[in-house]
């Protein structure tokens, strides 16, 4: 791994690590939304005993952060590309830390849906802002490692969660907790202001990694519409891609604590060790997943063979997990569940570099934004199905079933809709 990060000069000199410090702070900003985005997940048992929820109640609340979270795709997408990453990526934290901390002052239902539905605009700007960061400071050869890093936050967060809420829950009530994990969000903002700029605007850049940065050939200026973007295959491979795995994530996000507190009897104080386990395997799957595509470019594959080979292995890693609701052992369980998850975020890496290695980088946040609404949209269907099938039959099996055939199928997907990974050339 260390070879694909400590990069040198073609004299043998080092080029320099300010653009890690970069993907340092990406790591920190997802691991605090998904601290934030998880929170109803874990706290669920606790308001659903206070509240009197239903399933169908608790996927409605679900749905409200999935429609928003569409909508902001959408919107940010647009951001990241007039404003920039700096400011966009600030304006996305200031909105999602806000609305984890209205969660606080809930009263009923419709104030959780309301504060989810702000949580989702915000939390929506997350990935557009990375990947624009991403594309703006790592060559192509990079960008899979670098994004498996940040994305490996997801992980981090999940694993935080389970561990800090309980401890916030019962120091302080649930309503604090949400006051204090929405609050760490504007310390990052401060940092984030002081510290990113563009590679040609910081001072602490040494010429040589600039140049390593800007290696790949240069694109042309411009802004792209997405009516363009619309019409090319290769934004939907990466959309169909999106709407096939982000609803797999999302459920196993938002349902993974209710799955183990029906399964195997745990609760909000025991949950956490089998929640935590998950998404340690899932953080190295993150990062693996990144670094064996980029490893293979390093060693001279194409970016269509390496990207699609990496996900090929991921994807086959998934259908077991299909056998999970079926198992009495709950450290069995643990475990498929962590194969798939770390199967979905090495996935995950790798597909989310396909627009920066498609398209050139003033397009590259139009992608994103495309991609992620059609996510979102998958993740919503896949929230209200869930609430209904609970409801209706109490089991998990179908939608364990769905998650273990919908890599594959996305793969198959995105190489029939680009069989070759090729740079478009205008947009």
């Amino acid at each position: 791994m260390a070879s694909v990060t400590e990069a040198t000069t073609p004299e043998g000199g080092r080029v320099g690590r300010v653009r890690w410090t970069i993907c340092a702070l990406l790591f920190f900003a997802t691991t605090i939304n998904y601290i934030d985005r998880q929170m109803i997940s874990v706290l669920k048992p606790t308001l659903e005993a206070e509240f009197g929820w239903s399933e169908t109640t608790y996927a409605d609340i679900v749905f409200a952060f999935q429609l928003s979270y569409a909508i902001g795709y959408f919107i940010f997408g647009h951001v990241m590309d007039r404003i920039g990453a700096r400011y966009g990526y600030s304006l996305a934290a200031l909105i999602w830390g806000t609305a984890a901390m209205m969660t606080s002052a809930a009263r009923d239902v419709g104030h959780f849906m309301l504060a989810r539905f702000v949580l989702g605009l915000g939390e929506s700007g997350n990935f557009p802002a990375g990947i624009k960061a991403v594309a703006e400071w790592f060559p192509k050869k990079e960008r899979a490692f670098a994004v498996g890093i940040f994305n490996a936050g997801a992980n981090i967060g999940a694993i935080l969660t389970p561990l800090i809420a309980p401890l916030l829950v019962v120091a302080f009530g649930w309503r604090a907790a949400f006051l204090i994990t929405g609050g760490l969000v504007f310390v990052w903002i401060a940092i984030w202001l002081l510290v990113y700029r563009s590679p040609r605007e910081k001072k602490n850049l040494s010429a040589a990694e600039l140049a390593y940065i800007e290696s790949d050939p240069a694109d042309t200026p411009g802004k792209v519409p997405w009516s363009s973007l619309l019409r090319r295959r290769q934004t939907w491979a990466y959309a169909v891609g999106k709407f096939l795995i982000d609803p797999i994530w999302f459920f196993l996000l938002f349902w993974l604590p209710d799955f183990f507190a029906k399964q195997h009897g745990l609760d909000l104080m025991t949950f956490g060790p089998p929640l935590v386990a998950i998404y340690i395997i899932s953080d190295v799957g993150s990062v693996a997943g990144g670094w064996l595509s980029s490893a293979l470019i390093k060693r001279g594959w194409t970016i269509n063979r390496a990207r699609k080979t990496a996900m090929l292995i991921c994807a086959l890693c998934v259908p077991p997990v299909a056998l999970a609701p079926g198992i009495d052992n709950l450290w069995t369980a643990v475990l498929l569940i962590g194969l798939a998850t770390a199967a979905h975020q090495g996935f995950s890496a790798n597909l989310y570099t396909l627009p920066s290695d498609l398209f050139p980088r003033k397009a590259v946040g139009g992608v994103i934004g495309i991609g992620g609404t059609i996510g979102a949209i998958g993740g919503m269907f896949m929230a209200k199905f869930t609430g209904w099938m609970l409801d209706t039959t109490g089991s998990y099996v179908p939608m364990f079933i769905i998650a273990g055939s919908a890599y594959l199928v996305a793969l198959l997907a995105i190489h029939l809709l680009v069989p070759r990974m090729e740079p478009v050339e205008e947009v």
